[in-house]
């Protein structure tokens, strides 16, 4: 498989199991995508950090390097932000926290069907190709500069993933507004909706590296209405000095 851009979207696929890969491959290619192709991490890593791909699809489990070891490098080490969509055999709430910690957008758990496999990674294309307004935006001591994606914290640089950042500029675009899980799901996800679990896990590993560090928090669970981000803490001591 060479690389070569066409329409729908240059995807790398990092699976070891020869079968898996080549039904994948080839419903792909005749689906109008350009497909490459690696058996193990190493090589894997190497073709994510050496070329501009829409979409990685990443097995957990590869020989050399496994894919959240993959990923992590991905983001951390290399400062990728290429959308990762991980393949895993394991169904727990723990495992797929493990693999959106790593910096993964989005899972699909094995067996699977293709065609769910394309849509996803259509969603994933669609988002990331949407042009983002140049703006900084600030919610107490919280910076998020959508430009650079430098996100910042009482002057702390903070790394979250794509998914991650895309969260929070929804809910600092809209602060303090509470929005709803529906609207959130659906402006990041579009049409095709993940499991409940998706958007519980990014906001758990969100909340992990904005706000467990610091003295209170800004992200906010409204019991059946959604999630807000606001600084309560200021907004109560602003109250209190006005009355």
């Amino acid at each position: 498989m060479t690389v070569h851009e066409e329409q729908a979207g240059l995807i790398l696929l990092v699976e070891d199991h020869r079968q898996i890969a080549e039904m994948v491959g080839e419903f792909l290619e005749r689906s109008g995508y350009s497909v490459d192709y690696a058996a193990d991490g190493i090589s894997g890593l190497h073709l994510a950090v050496s070329n501009s791909y829409d979409v990685i699809v990443l097995d957990l489990m590869l020989p050399g390097l496994d894919g959240l070891e993959v990923c992590r490098k991905l983001r951390q080490e290399a400062k990728k932000s290429t959308p990762v969509l991980m393949l895993t055999a394991r169904d727990t709430l723990d495992d797929k926290l493990v693999g959106l910690e790593a910096g993964a957008d989005d899972y699909l758990v094995k067996p699977f069907e293709v065609r769910e496999l394309e849509a996803r990674l259509r969603a994933l294309i669609r988002r990331d190709r949407r042009q983002v307004s140049t703006e900084v935006l600030s919610v107490g001591d919280m910076t998020l500069d959508t430009a650079t994606l430098r996100l910042t914290r009482n002057g702390q640089e903070l790394v979250v993933s794509p998914i991650g950042l895309k969260l929070l500029a929804i809910l600092m675009r809209e602060s303090p507004r509470v929005v709803s899980r529906r609207d959130i799901e659906r402006e990041i996800w579009g049409d095709t909706l993940p499991d409940s679990d998706t958007l519980r896990s990014h906001l758990y590993n969100l909340r992990r590296v904005i706000d467990k560090p610091f003295a209170h928090p800004l992200l906010h669970t409204i019991h059946s209405a959604g999630y807000r981000l606001a600084d309560l803490e200021s907004e109560v001591a602003t109250s209190a000095h006005s009355a």
